[in-house]
């Protein structure tokens, strides 16, 4: 029985031993569980004292490696980890009947400038016919005067500013519910309008947001400076307190930008663009949001002069100021749209589409580009797309690039005809579109894509958690009509 006693107080330490060592992971523990019974084991008796010691010596070590380490780590995670950012709601410019310009009107208009050739009205009517914009597009009130670039003032610049960004400001926060006292951010884009005060300070003033409100304006960004304010708008949201709000704005202001020379890559922006805008409210906090902002990827290929150069605020011979859209925009285009999907592939498509692209990729590496690259299948991604309605070859390329079928371009389509382009926030038009129709679901995935100059093609995806409720919108009074047949060649 004495003989005893000394064996089991060695196995009674080689225990507690391996108790200590329960928190190591499974693959260690168990060959030092086993030393350590086997050095226990070889002790004397007095030196099972010394054991006995340095395990209330190491137990505590070890609980606290065990417990606080973990919860530190945990902690510093959370704290770490971008918040998650929201879309509450957003709300488009509703244009007015009487700010209307039927085909017929624009081209009576753009006669009776002494600036504009025949052979310059028999362009732009061409260009209109197959533009894919309807006759209910509207542009701003300087615009319905004649001769046109007599009315484009500064004081009417400010007037369309205030019409259409003060209009979707008012919807959003009608419905929201949110006062213009809890908004922590502002950023507002619009390319070709900068005046002093700038937009936001507009918006201050005409608000009343708070002093500490931290504002910004986006100039020059071109058509996809949309999707750069959410993303900018995104990344301040992570340094404010949590569950601050965001306000974008969108626009582009049309009035001082009426182009009255002769050439024709400068007259493409005056038969395209149209007046509009939108505005739309970002949080950290889930509260009411309707939508869940999951990526938004950036690509700017202006480090290449074709790029830089393809959309262009210059002066023609004469000194008119105009935007020339270059006749290579189209393929500049679709090389910044690979390389934006390239980015964006990862972060959102099925692992089978990843690895056919990554497949693709190296072969075309090792056999120097003889083969076709393959295109990933976003179908399996999303199932809503908003493509920039920059006109209808932009949305035709797209279309055949990504393989879409009618009916996922059908809104891109639909808001050209109806609104035209409305350059950055066209997108939003194209959003309302798409739930107008009531074919938003909870769950389903929007992705929206911009092109700009510079040249910039930007993405941001989407996650509905609540679909619209009710048609109100910018398609309140015309959704019933849609869609329209686009005919290739519209006679009027």
């Amino acid at each position: 029985m004495n003989m005893a006693s000394p064996l089991l107080d060695r196995l009674k330490a080689a225990h507690h031993c391996q108790r200590a060592v329960g928190s190591i992971p499974a693959a260690v523990a168990a060959p030092l569980a086993a030393a350590a019974v086997v050095a226990v084991a070889l002790l004397a008796p007095e030196e099972l004292t010394v054991v006995g010691r340095l395990r209330d010596l190491i137990g505590p070590v070890y609980l606290f490696v065990a417990v606080f380490l973990p919860a530190a780590a945990a902690t510093v995670y959370l704290m770490m980890r971008p918040r998650a950012v929201y879309l509450v709601d957003y709300a488009c410019f509703r244009t007015a009947p009487n700010c209307r310009v039927p085909f017929a009107t624009f081209l009576e208009h753009a006669k009776q400038v002494p600036l504009l050739t025949e052979r310059s009205v028999r362009f732009m009517t061409r260009l209109l016919e197959r533009s894919g914009l309807g006759e209910e597009t509207c542009l701003p009130p300087a615009h319905h005067y004649i001769p046109t670039y007599k009315y484009c003032t500064l004081d009417a610049a400010r007037a369309e500013v205030e019409l259409v960004v003060f209009s979707a400001i008012d919807d959003l926060f009608v419905k929201t519910g949110v006062s213009p006292d809890a908004v922590d951010i502002l950023v507002v884009n619009c390319s070709l309008f900068c005046p002093t005060p700038s937009f936001v300070d507009m918006i201050v003033n005409r608000y009343n947001l708070r002093s500490d409100v931290r504002s910004l304006h986006l100039s020059g960004m071109g058509c996809s400076a949309g999707l750069i304010s959410v993303g900018l708008a995104r990344n301040l949201l992570q340094v404010v307190p949590r569950g601050a709000h965001a306000l974008v704005v969108s626009t582009e202001t049309i009035t001082p930008n009426y182009y009255v020379g002769t050439e024709r890559a400068m007259l493409l922006p005056n038969c395209l663009f149209r007046i509009g805008g939108a505005a739309a409210l970002l949080s950290t906090s889930p509260a009411k949001a309707r939508f869940r902002l999951k990526h938004v990827v950036r690509t700017l290929t202006g480090a290449k002069d074709s790029s830089y150069h393809c959309v262009f605020q210059e002066e023609d011979d004469n000194g008119n100021v105009g935007i020339n859209l270059n006749k290579d925009l189209m393929t500049i285009a679709g090389d910044a749209l690979k390389a934006n999907i390239t980015a964006i592939g990862p972060l959102v498509l099925p692992a089978s589409e990843q690895l056919k692209f990554a497949l693709s990729f190296i072969a075309r590496k090792v056999l120097n580009g003889h083969v076709k690259p393959y295109i990933p299948d976003f179908r399996a991604a999303f199932e809503h797309f908003c493509i920039h309605a920059g006109g209808r070859a932009v949305i035709d390329e797209l279309q055949r690039s990504l393989r879409l079928s009618d009916e996922q371009v059908e809104a891109s389509r639909m808001a050209l005809h109806r609104f035209g382009n409305t350059s950055s926030s066209t997108l939003w038009y194209e959003l309302a579109y798409i739930e107008a129709k009531g074919r938003m679901r909870r769950g389903d995935r929007v992705w929206m894509i911009g092109f700009g100059s510079g040249f910039k093609c930007n993405s941001a995806a989407w996650e509905c958690i609540e679909p619209a409720s009710n048609a109100d919108g910018p398609w309140a009074t015309s959704i019933h009509r849609y869609p329209v047949e686009i005919p290739d060649v519209l006679k009027h």
